[in-house]
């Protein structure tokens, strides 16, 4: 019963801060960096011919990038996504893009930081299929062409190392960052980035309770240590059409990792910036358009049904919250040497 009290509490406290004074923050253009790992040019390079490499995988066809498609939304647009052998997983791929602005990672808050994160893919079963960490920076190392972009991020020596491309990724994806959105730009003093439509959709947003839990410049909460999560249980009212439509708790959420009773379909809470290159919403994929989704949280969270007014002026809001992306392209990899082909 402790997470739930806990929840409770921490849920209490967001609305009554809320109630005083919305804390409207635009999104920063820099992604903090831990002390061990800070950005550098040479790290991104490679983080970022990693992160689009498919040898990552056991089959050679599935890489970050076939799930986060930073050339759209970071994301796939699939209910859930497909790995290696045409496995379907479990949950909905969350957006790359800001990531690196959260304090927990994937949905049920497992890993602390983007550096944890990007270990975890690679020897899923289902996602990227290797046997184990060993495997995934085996491949890596039979790849020659890879130790020059290894020695420019890291230095000399025995650098080709699964913790390295770890932080290389991670240095990659801190680069992902969307600032400059008609909200931010509100925010920010240009009182004319909004329309008349979205200025009541964010009055409605705080009137209606969404940001009880949506606040912060990701509208996931408010700023925590890495590795603490905003966590909230969803949905809170169930005894509505939505989660037999959905099908909302047959995922246990938190609880998977937690194996704790209290954390059954408990999550930490998604950020909304960008929602119109996102969809599908929700943890399993199965809300298809942002009206849809409104209706689904007010009625999950809030208990409540709204006019389709207010749902018009919220979704007017949160399409406001899509910003700037920047510039992507392809990298070149190096060659695949001719002994990993196998016979």
């Amino acid at each position: 019963m402790k997470t739930i009290s806990l929840i409770a509490a921490g849920l209490l406290a967001m609305s009554a801060a809320v109630a005083q004074e919305p804390p409207w923050q635009a999104l920063p253009t820099v992604a903090p960096a831990p002390a061990d790992n800070p950005t550098t040019p040479a790290k991104v390079e490679l983080g970022k011919m990693l992160f689009f490499d498919p040898r990552f995988s056991s089959t050679g066809t599935v890489s970050c990038f076939s799930c986060h498609n930073v050339m759209e939304g970071g994301e796939d647009h699939r209910p859930t996504s497909i790995g290696v052998h045409g496995q379907k997983g479990g949950r909905n791929a969350p957006t790359v893009w800001n990531a690196a602005l959260l304090s927990v990672l994937f949905w049920d808050g497992r890993a602390a930081t983007l550096e944890e994160q990007a270990k975890g893919p690679p020897v899923n079963p289902i996602e990227m299929g290797m046997e184990n960490l060993r495997a995934v920076i085996d491949s890596i190392q039979h790849i020659q062409g890879y130790r020059p972009y290894f020695e420019k991020a890291f230095g000399a020596g025995d650098v080709v190392t699964m913790d390295n491309a770890a932080r290389a990724i991670a240095a990659y994806e801190r680069t992902l960052l969307t600032p400059n959105s008609p909200y931010d730009r509100y925010v920010l003093g240009d009182k004319s980035a909004l329309t008349e439509q979205q200025v009541r959709g964010m009055k409605a947003f705080v009137r209606v309770g969404c940001m009880t839990c949506h606040q912060g410049p990701l509208f996931s909460g408010p700023a925590m240590p890495a590795g603490t999560g905003n966590f909230v249980r969803f949905p809170s009212f169930p005894q509505n059409p939505y989660v037999a439509l959905y099908d909302l708790l047959k995922d246990k959420g938190r609880f998977a990792v937690t194996h704790n009773p209290a954390d059954e379909s408990v999550w930490r809470v998604p950020m909304l910036r960008n929602l119109v290159y996102t969809a599908p919403y929700m943890h399993n994929g199965s809300v298809n358009t942002l009206p849809d989704a409104v209706r689904v949280m007010t009625a999950g969270q809030i208990g409540r049904n709204l006019a389709d007014n207010d749902v018009d002026d919220i979704v007017a809001f949160l399409q406001s919250l899509t910003g700037e992306f920047p510039q992507q392209t392809m990298p070149r990899l190096p060659p695949t040497p001719g002994e990993l082909l196998g016979p």
